[in-house]
């Protein structure tokens, strides 16, 4: 499910993070979680297992995974995670399946025809295409269509609404287009797909037409498949347009399965299955409909690269859309294997990539779904030759995370308890390519990931994964204040978590400090979600020789042995405490940024501007007046930040005097901070969650309710601001100052329990 965002969220951000100074920087090799009395054999097995992995091995479990399709409820889907379990088994795992009940739609009647003021009816068909051996499993593979789309008949004047976000719609009312009781037709990007008819719900909109266009994914970015790797013509991207970030992710009728008083939902009243029917289409359907727009032309930025002038509507072009599934109920089946620690085995390191696909599902998931498969045979191996883990690891092959992160959110929610009390990190992958190594997550983990980061060979350049994606940032940087902090910084910088993948339950609900990680930006495609995301496209067009699988293996693997063996957990605060001060500047700067807005808008107004600018043959209409922004009271967060600022240089003092005299403490004190540090990501979140979403705790990572699966950090003060809910933006930057405070009281009893062992 991830890749939309990584390939094209990710990827601008992570060219301009910010990097550290050199590969071996001596402050970067001062904080990695290993005492000097144990680092050289911890570094010796390290060794052993990134040797390990194989390009052979990679290559024929994707064959084999990705011959047929496997969506949630499929004979192949259930055939893959019963052979994962197998594999498991035979590398001497202690593993099992386990099975939820989930909700999942699949289609049943599909209709989308112009019926004025010409006739066409769409053809909602990907063809076979004769290179590629596995695109004619026509009775195995799911139609094209939107899971979750609430059922509907619909017939109504189509309008072009660009990407289909807020500030579109903005747009169109100055334009003077309103889609109530209309059919909108929205291209795929810039938002999760969801996004799109929930705000053309929220307009009035009866029905929503999700298309891909070729200047997003096709023929515009390079040669389409099967010449190249980009989309062709009847290409589609299937996907759920469940409504989320608002409400839950998982089982629609399911909303907490840890929570015994949770409420059973029915189809009719689950508040995350979309309001409007709704239906993605190709661009080889979409021109027909496009081609019959009048009205006024789409402003320049809103054309994409179909061989039309793009006009917004409404006029005469009239559409039917139809939209009716089978609501079923199906299984999940989640694999999850165990690895028994020893000294620590009550503290838990979690590893996740799910195995269910929307068709054939090479790229996504199983191109990292393999690369999990090698790093378990490797650590099987290395059980043989006499390794033995302080703590436990846990290997997870997901289930129904297409849908939306069906499997995932069903076991982290019934084992909720455990992992709060049990889980020192989840580490998550979705699908994986060719180029740069791209890091998310908890801050926390920040400097304990760019040191492995630093460990791991680069195929391509032969550099370590840091130095190339170092280089490559700088050479990216748009600006000298860009390249001044990538060459000051002594780590790269994470992007914060949002949603779109197995991470979300961990880390925003249950506040289990999470990583999700993959590499790519050099091998952009389009068939995403498509019947021609195989085996063929994969091995033709992206990681070719599977060296980046590898990669993968050992960046992970190495991780997974770093938390697992380390005397003490190599969290990291100063990282955190920076990036925190980061979010609050950020902030800061939105609101002078919306008040200065304001202001001219109301000068421009009262000046008569908008009026004077008119185009008397395309007449548009002058913007609202909005109201300035009142001053809101950030000094309950400064005053935290300056408080968790002093803990986190304490707590990183502290830890490198204690880890140059070996962690001298006994196992009891050892284990008292480790379940201290352990309890930092869950200091961060709170128990009435956020506002007007309850079921996400974390208040400073979440998923946007307007965005999907794109970040918001500070989330409840973020959206408050964004939204022009003053009130509620004060009230949450209280509310995140307080969690903040409690933080820097954590990290400093923390120090404490370190600063007793050299006393």
């Amino acid at each position: 499910m991830r890749r939309s965002l990584l390939a094209l969220l990710v990827l601008g951000s992570f060219l301009n993070s910010a990097i550290a100074d050199s590969p071996q920087s001596p402050d970067s090799a001062a904080f990695d979680g290993f005492s000097s009395a144990h680092e050289r054999t911890e570094r010796d097995w390290e060794g052993k297992f990134r040797a390990l992995p194989s390009v052979e091995k990679q290559r024929e479990y994707m064959q084999l995974l990705a011959a047929r399709p496997h969506h949630v409820g499929s004979p192949y889907d259930k055939q893959n995670a019963e052979w994962i379990l197998g594999k498991f088994k035979e590398w001497g795992l202690d593993a099992h399946i386990e099975t939820f009940k989930v909700l999942f739609p699949t289609p049943k009647r599909r209709v989308l025809e112009l019926t004025a003021p010409t006739h066409y009816v769409a053809k909602l068909e990907e063809p076979a295409i004769a290179e590629d051996p596995t695109s004619n499993q026509r009775d195995e593979q799911l139609p094209t269509y939107n899971a979750y789309s609430r059922d509907g008949d619909v017939r109504g004047p189509l309008v072009y609404v660009n990407y289909g976000l807020r500030e579109d719609y903005d747009r169109l009312e100055r334009l003077g287009v309103s889609v109530k009781g209309a059919i909108v037709i929205a291209r795929y990007g810039r938002s999760w797909r969801g996004i799109k008819p929930k705000i053309a719900a929220e307009h009035g909109a009866v029905g929503c037409i999700i298309y891909s266009d070729p200047r997003d994914d096709g023929y515009f970015g390079g040669d389409v498949f099967p010449k190249g790797s980009m989309r062709p013509p009847q290409g589609v991207q299937r996907g759920s347009v469940m409504d989320f970030a608002s409400n839950y992710p998982g089982d629609p009728l399911t909303p907490d399965r840890g929570d015994p008083n949770a409420p059973k939902m029915t189809v009719s009243d689950a508040p995350s299955i979309s309001k409007i029917p709704t239906l993605p289409i190709s661009y080889g359907d979409a021109q027909p409909l496009l081609a019959a727009l009048d009205g006024p032309l789409a402003p320049e930025e809103w054309r994409g690269s179909l061989p039309i002038a793009y006009h917004i509507g409404p006029g005469a072009s009239m559409v039917h859309l139809a939209v009716e599934s089978n609501w079923d109920i199906k299984d999940v089946n989640d694999v999850v294997a165990k690895i028994a620690g020893s000294s620590e085995g009550d503290e838990w390191i979690v590893r996740g990539n799910h195995h269910d696909g929307w068709v054939n599902g090479a790229e996504d998931p199983i191109s990292a779904q393999v690369a999990l498969l090698e790093e378990a045979r490797g650590f099987g191996e290395l059980l043989k030759q006499g390794w033995k883990p302080k703590r436990t690891i846990i290997y997870c092959a997901w289930d129904g995370e297409e849908p939306m992160l069906l499997g995932s959110t069903a076991w982290a929610e019934t084992h909720g308890r455990e992992l709060q009390e049990h889980a020192a990190v989840y580490i998550n992958t979705d699908g994986n390519g060719r180029g740069y190594l791209m890091m998310e997550g908890s801050h926390s983990l920040e400097h304990f990931m760019n040191d492995v980061a630093r460990s791991i060979e680069d195929p391509e350049s032969k550099l370590s994964a840091f130095e190339r994606e170092r280089l490559a940032d700088i050479v990216a940087a748009k600006s000298d204040e860009e390249r001044k902090e990538l060459r000051q910084r002594s780590d790269l910088r994470m992007m914060a978590l949002g949603s779109g993948t197995d991470f979300t339950t961990f880390v925003d609900h249950l506040g289990v400090a999470s990583l999700n990680l993959g590499y790519g930006g050099e091998d952009e495609g389009g068939i995403y979600h498509s019947i021609y995301d195989d085996f063929y496209w994969y091995t033709h067009f992206s990681d070719t020789n599977f060296a980046y699988g590898v990669a993968l293996s050992q960046t992970v693997g190495t991780a997974v042995m770093r938390m697992a063996d380390a005397d003490v957990l190599p969290y990291e605060f100063t990282d955190f405490a920076d990036t925190m001060q980061k979010y609050s500047k950020d902030l800061q700067k939105l609101l002078e940024q919306k008040q200065d807005e304001a202001r001219e808008r109301q000068q421009e107004l009262k000046e008569g501007a908008f009026q004077a600018a008119f185009d008397p043959r395309k007449p548009t209409v002058a913007p609202r007046a909005e109201e300035i922004p009142p001053h809101l009271n950030f000094a309950p967060l400064e005053n935290a930040l300056d408080a968790l600022g002093k803990s986190a240089g304490r707590y990183k003092t502290a830890f490198k005097k204690a880890q140059e005299s070996g962690f001298p403490g006994s196992d009891g004190q050892l284990m008292d901070l480790n379940a201290k540090l352990i309890q930092t990501e869950r200091t961060l979140t709170d128990a009435a969650g956020l506002p007007g979403r309850p079921w996400y705790k974390h208040l400073i990572y979440a998923p946007g309710i307007y965005s999907g699966y794109a970040p918001k950090t500070m989330p409840g003060i973020r959206e408050g601001i964004e939204l022009g809910h003053w009130q509620e933006a004060d009230t949450e930057i209280a509310r995140v100052a307080h969690v903040l405070q409690s933080e820097a009281a954590l990290v400093d009893s923390a120090s404490t329990e370190l600063e007793s062992l050299t006393k």
